[in-house]
């Protein structure tokens, strides 16, 4: 096998590892109680994070036997598998909304990061490092405060994933800037910079498993596979030197190309915000024609012509809730004995 078919497998591997942890990851937010940043108790959840470790050893792997102008826009096809495989195993079924949004993601980012240009292997200064970290983690945490002011759930799951991204995205940087500078003589040399990645991930972890709380799997899952390459690029160019292909024309086509990116991310969210609006529609309205439904009306009807009559315990009646989740209101209404009455 010739070292460039090598190279495409591993990314092809690695981009179903990572739409895989993707799906688990969703899969336990959707069952867990909360906003939850780390389900430590949940097994599922620790497999995901093996299933993120597999993903990154193999496109490290990748890295090694192709080019990057290759293996990246290859890892950008993780929310193309995501679907089919949601579908078949969880049976998470996207619609035509979806799929538009999900493949304009991929072929804009896709296009971008072919259009990047390497320049000559060079790290970052020390200064330019702190600066680096400390703009990143500043960055992330206004995305952090707005995520938590926005009330709609899909939104505020964008800007978990978008903060994620961002710090996946730093990360590759300091990865970069890591393995430029490291030698075989001193290998804790750059503990620092090694300090500053693993807070990166471990923070781009946490924030990726809080993304996919009530926003569904497309959404978050495009939002972190755009915005992390596009930030290391974005890096790339400004601190490493790195440019476009093809000169003017290539940095046009980039930017059409980061235009569409942003504009699937833009319809994977309309369309999760249509979804969850068209769903509360439904669950809150109950049928006309459901005699339960109207059984259930008239009992709360007659409990609250009888609250407000001054109803007092000793006529006997009990007004609770009926245990478990259901998707309309129900009141259950019991009779008890009152003591001193027979």
């Amino acid at each position: 096998m010739s070292p460039l078919l090598l190279s495409v497998l591993l990314s092809l591997v690695a981009a179903v590892a990572y739409a895989a942890a993707a799906i688990v990851q969703e899969r336990v937010a959707a069952s867990a109680a909360g906003l939850t940043y780390a389900p430590l108790r949940s097994p599922a959840w620790w497999g995901s994070v093996l299933l993120n470790g597999l993903g990154a050893v193999l496109h490290v792997a990748a890295l090694a036997y192709g080019p990057l102008s290759l293996v990246q826009p290859l890892g950008a096809l993780t929310i193309v598998f995501a679907l089919p495989m949601a579908a078949l195993f969880v049976g998470r079924r996207a619609g035509r909304t979806a799929w538009r949004g999900a493949l304009m993601a991929t072929v804009g980012l896709a296009g971008l990061l072919s259009l990047t240009g390497g320049a000559d292997t060079q790290s970052l200064a020390d200064a330019e490092r702190w600066l680096l970290a400390a703009g990143t983690f500043g960055v992330v945490g206004v995305l952090f405060a707005v995520a938590h002011l926005l009330g709609r759930p899909v939104l505020r799951s964008i800007a978990l994933a978008a903060a994620a991204g961002v710090s996946f995205g730093i990360a590759s940087v300091f990865t970069k800037t890591v393995a430029v500078e490291w030698t075989s003589s001193a290998p804790l040399a750059q503990w620092p910079s090694l300090l500053v990645l693993s807070a990166l991930a471990v923070t781009g972890l946490l924030l990726s498993q809080a993304s996919y709380r009530g926003a569904g799997l497309a959404a978050p899952l495009a939002t972190v596979t755009v915005v992390n390459p596009v930030v290391a690029a974005t890096v790339g160019l400004t601190l490493f030197g790195e440019t476009f292909r093809y000169g003017a024309a290539g940095t046009v086509a980039a930017l059409i190309c980061g235009a569409v990116a942003a504009l699937g991310i833009v319809q994977l969210t309309v369309e999760r915000l249509t979804t969850s609006s068209d769903s509360l529609s439904v669950s809150d309205r109950p049928s006309p024609s459901d005699p339960t439904a109207a059984d259930r009306r008239g009992a709360v009807r007659q409990v609250s012509d009888r609250d407000a009559a001054g109803a007092q315990v000793g006529e006997g009646v009990d007004v609770g809730a009926v245990p478990g989740t259901r998707p309309h209101l129900e009141v259950e209404v019991r009779s008890r004995a009152v003591a001193g009455r027979s």
